[in-house]
């Protein structure tokens, strides 16, 4: 399935802790789109989050946050590659 990557930015210094409450909370809104959570990344400055999704398509990770209420700016198809090791 494709990773979709969401990319989202906050005007104040958000906790983490406030945002996986509204992540638990939109879960089921998840599931009815098929998107399945996998990993997000927290800047230092708590102002800005990538967070990376499996589902169809862009636009089913961007309906589920939509009808969740979960903010995001920007929602897009993503390849992986792994570093060496």
């Amino acid at each position: 399935m494709p990773k979709i990557v969401v990319e989202r930015l906050f005007d104040e210094p958000v906790a983490f802790e406030d945002l996986q409450k509204m992540e638990d909370n939109a879960q089921w809104c998840l599931e009815l789109y098929n998107v399945k959570f996998l990993q997000s990344l927290f800047a230092a400055d708590r102002k800005r989050m990538i967070c990376v999704y499996e589902a169809p398509d862009a636009e089913a990770v961007r309906s589920a946050n939509r009808k969740a209420g979960l903010p995001f700016e920007a929602v897009w198809s993503a390849d992986v590659f792994e570093g060496r090791r």
